[in-house]
């Protein structure tokens, strides 16, 4: 819920509400992400969907804030802000599978573009609390461009999902 609630309640008492916002969000669609399984136990979770829907995202001042203001209200321009892979299923390509996976299903959706804010790192050991956001290789072999640059180690990367080379 941090890139969809509204920012004064991420550390205030409506965060007590959360579990009963997002079921609220799944039942009424479109859904908030997808969840990767590895036979029938699940092995991760990517949120993926439309930039309208996750206004902290789209923060004038966040790194992954999009070059056009306009385009924070353009839900055909999607974004992939967050995966959560448990400890026992890291370094298996989990993350890379559920970035397919979400390309795939923007593109089911009619998504124009799909944009990423992956963290920059040669270090294989960095601190998950760091790439929740997904690193920037594994954007970059699934067809991702860097479109944008704010901090050192923290591209905004875009995919053209007109583009039928990818995935």
């Amino acid at each position: 819920m941090y890139w969809r609630a509204p920012r004064k309640d991420i550390a205030g008492p409506a965060r007590q509400s959360f579990k009963a916002r997002m079921r609220a969000i799944i039942r009424n669609g479109p859904a908030p992400g997808l969840i990767g399984y590895r036979g029938a136990e699940p092995v991760g979770w990517v949120q993926v969907g439309p930039r309208p829907a996750t206004p902290n995202w789209n923060g004038a001042r966040r790194l992954s804030a999009p070059i056009d203001a306009g385009e924070a209200d353009d839900a055909k321009i999607w974004a992939v802000s967050c995966f959560v892979v448990p400890r026992a299923h890291r370094g298996q390509g989990v993350a890379a599978a559920l970035l397919e996976g979400a390309v795939k299903w923007a593109r089911k959706n009619r998504a124009r573009f799909i944009d990423g804010c992956p963290v920059e790192t040669s270090d294989r050991a960095a601190n998950p609390a760091s790439i929740y956001h997904g690193v920037a290789s594994m954007f970059e072999s699934a067809g991702f461009k860097e479109i944008a640059r704010r901090r050192a180690d923290r591209p905004l990367m875009r995919l053209d999902l007109g583009s039928r080379t990818n995935y």
